[in-house]
């Protein structure tokens, strides 16, 4: 089997380059990057990689042209050829998204939003449509997003957290204007903290926590907060650093008798010892998210704070602080989370099972991660369209996982290549098949090229197939010719070609349910089956059934991981990986690893290297 001999590039694909070339022109003022260019083209089009020699040339050339122009006809050229993509940015600008509400009190050019991720874990869903909520209300008014990690736990924080943000957020396309950490500003937070409690807005507290739980749960004040007595020194010893962990904290003064639990007199700030990632081991007290997101979004200027609806009860707290400090107050608008069902992104389920070895990483294709959509075929503009197309809805129902399939389908199915795999093979020979050199397309309809395989009269298909065929029975074998079934000898043994090789499920999974091993053709096909056809002609006839087969010259052992339900109910699901192994043919092993194809009538599959792939969708 071979690839065709030589790849031109077709009008679609310059077209295409052009486009991309252009959108990264008039972000940057007028001048293409050319190395920004090629990942964005090879990240939407995995299936231009193997080709990127022949078609540096033909970008280098568009760079030159695109960059030879003014903005202005930049522009001009952008809304001739790109008009639909064109309109939409227009209609963002404009502030009149579909399904998102104007932002209240928005003026063009002053709107400044922020995306306050902790670097605890990977970024997953949920963090997708927060940042992209963010990202497009601030584009939409020609504004500024923030991406400040809420970084003030050093038990939570670690580096590769913080890279594994930044670079979840690149891939989704948002280029955040400012980044910052929430502990670049410790200093100034733990001043303002004093300052609460020298306005009478906070309290030292040196009840237990089982005191303090019990007094909340009644709506009762402790002592700490009506003794004044050493008030001063008790706060110097608690900045300073002076108390043990879990001897003392701040508390705001709020109400215990308060219905709105949160209100009781939270926890504003607590000490905390461990290495920070960017403060290292200066600093013993920490400020809680509930004191450091008010300040640092009036701080920073923020004007409208978007976050989940899980914090609707904290918003009265979080402008109370704002309130007694005399600070500036953002506007607040919430929307519900993001999780789909069996799929659930808190950390807390999460976190184990990549701790324990029950997940490969946090790029496992079951998990919730944006490296785990990556790997598993998901591209970032499908999730942008899917989030857009939730709105902002309050509602906590969990959206199907096929409506993101859908997005991403329609994005992949015009750029993936098609080939045959067949899984649980059982052998067929055609008593009249000849030996002779086929040539198959690669897609139905996009000129994506072809590739040429040779054949005899011994063929593999898929034991999902063979176990509905019936003697007299007349199906065709795709792209090949017509057949009818002669005879099915049940107890038919046979060396499987390829029988020596091996699939390493590579990086798949490394527990025993996650994939882990090597996949070994079976010396025997499936359920010693065999089935004798005779070739009845090449006439295409639309009412015969029609299946994939593997030429058994060109098969291939080839293993596809799926990814399933990874918990059920509260409970993890041991069978979320399923594996499913089979023959595809060799061409597959050309494609590097990233590259999305079409498995014919089994569904869009990500190369995974190592002669697997990881199923996408249908």
């Amino acid at each position: 089997m071979t690839s065709s001999s030589s790849y031109s590039v077709d009008e679609g694909t310059r077209n295409f380059i052009k486009i991309i070339v252009l959108k990264n022109a008039i972000q940057y003022g007028g001048k293409a990057r050319d190395e920004t260019v090629i990942s964005k083209i090879i990240a939407q089009r995995p299936d231009l990689r193997s080709n990127l020699k022949i078609l540096i040339p033909e970008i280098k050339t568009t760079l030159e042209e695109i960059n030879a122009l003014t903005l202005d006809e930049q522009k001009a050229l952008f809304a001739r050829i790109a008009p639909h993509e064109s309109a939409a940015k227009k209609k963002g600008t404009a502030g009149h998204d579909a399904n998102l509400p104007s932002l209240h009190d928005a003026k063009m050019g002053n709107v400044v939003t922020r995306f306050p991720p902790e670097p605890n874990g990977f970024p997953h869903i949920g963090h997708a449509k927060a940042a992209i909520i963010d990202d497009e209300y601030a584009r939409r008014y020609n504004g500024k997003l923030i991406l400040r990690f809420d970084d003030t736990n050093p038990l939570n924080e670690k580096p590769e957290y913080y890279d594994a943000i930044r670079e979840g957020i690149e891939w989704l396309g948002i280029e955040p204007d400012i980044v910052k950490n929430t502990s670049d500003d410790i200093q100034l937070l733990c001043d303002y903290g004093k300052k609460l409690v020298e306005l009478g807005g906070a309290y030292v507290c040196r009840c237990t926590q089982s005191v303090m739980r019990d007094l909340r749960s009644k709506g009762l004040p402790c002592d700490c907060r009506t003794d004044t007595t050493n008030t001063r020194d008790l706060v110097r010893k608690l900045f300073d650093g002076s108390f043990e962990p879990n001897t003392a904290v701040l508390r705001f003064k709020g109400d215990m008798a308060d219905q709105n639990t949160a209100m009781r007199d939270p926890t504003l700030f607590r000490i905390i010892e461990g290495h920070h990632p960017k403060l290292g081991n200066s600093n013993r007290v920490w400020p809680t998210y509930d004191f450091a997101a008010p300040l640092e979004d009036s701080l920073d200027g923020v004007t409208h704070a978007l976050r989940t609806k899980e914090y609707e009860l904290r918003n009265a707290l979080y402008f109370a602080i704002l309130e007694r400090l005399s600070l500036r107050k953002p506007s607040m608008l919430e929307f519900s989370r993001l999780e789909f069902e069996g799929m659930p992104v808190s950390k807390r389920k999460i976190k184990p099972l990549v701790e324990k070895g029950l997940v490969q990483g946090w790029d496992d294709p079951r998990l919730p991660t944006l490296a785990a959509f990556k790997r598993r075929g998901f591209l970032p503009q499908a999730i942008r369209k899917f989030v857009l197309s939730l709105g902002l809805t309050l509602s906590e129902t969990k959206p199907p996982f096929e409506a993101l399939e859908a997005f991403n389908r329609k994005i992949i199915d015009p750029q993936c290549i098609r080939l045959f795999f067949v899984k649980d093979p059982v052998q067929l020979q055609v008593r009249n098949g000849h030996t002779k050199e086929v040539t198959l397309s690669n897609h139905p309809s996009m000129n994506l090229g072809h590739r040429k395989i040779r054949v005899s009269n011994s063929f593999y298909i898929a034991g999902d197939d063979a176990a509905s065929l019936r003697v007299g029975d007349e199906i065709r074998l795709m792209e090949l010719y017509n057949i009818r079934i002669a005879d099915i000898k049940s107890e038919y043994t046979h060396q499987l070609r390829g029988s020596d090789k091996s699939i390493s499920s590579g990086s798949a999974g490394s527990s025993s349910n996650s994939g882990g091993g090597p996949m070994h053709a079976s010396n025997r096909n499936n359920s010693g089956r065999l089935i004798i056809v005779e070739q009845t002609g090449d006439e295409i006839n639309q009412d015969m059934p029609k299946i994939q087969w593997v030429a058994t010259e060109d098969a291939l052992p080839y293993r596809v991981m799926i990814a399933r339900e990874l918990y059920i109910g509260e409970n993890y699901n041991t069978n979320s990986l399923e594996r499913c192994e089979g023959f595809a043919e060799s061409f597959v092993s050309s494609l590097n690893e990233g590259t999305q194809v079409q498995l014919v009538r089994f569904g869009f599959c990500r190369i995974n290297g190592g002669n697997t792939a990881i199923f996408t969708h249908r």
